[in-house]
């Protein structure tokens, strides 16, 4: 079994609760690439999903972090913060996603492909 998985259309729930449980028990780290709308979800750290992308054709600059908690509802099952968002010259300069346009993609992406925060 995988510890990060490349999701194009929904990720089974079963899956999704294997991922959470596999690092951290009641989150999953995952990184979204805005331009090819897929998620990779998984790993111990943002950097290993992130590597799994730029091997499958992803780009640097469409990459973005963030930490994923089922069972917290809409509201509070997104992140937008890990270590590769870090991108001064994208204008970037904090682990938080900072452009709101990016953020809303991000949550729309992970809301389709991974979960609206509802328990697994």
């Amino acid at each position: 079994m995988e510890d990060i998985v490349i999701v194009e259309r929904r990720i089974e729930p079963a899956e999704l609760a294997r991922l959470v449980e596999r690092f951290f028990s009641r989150m999953v780290k995952l990184v979204v690439d805005v331009r090819r709308g897929v998620v990779a979800v998984g790993g111990e750290l943002h950097a290993d999903a992130e590597q799994v992308l730029l091997a499958s054709g992803s780009r640097q600059s469409d990459l973005w972090g963030a930490n994923y908690y089922p069972g917290r509802g809409r509201e509070g099952c997104l992140e937008f913060t890990a270590l590769i968002n870090i991108r001064p010259a994208q204008g970037n300069r904090s682990m938080e996603i900072e452009d709101e346009a990016t953020r809303q993609a991000v949550r729309r992406l992970v809301f389709a492909l991974v979960g609206e925060g509802e328990a697994p």
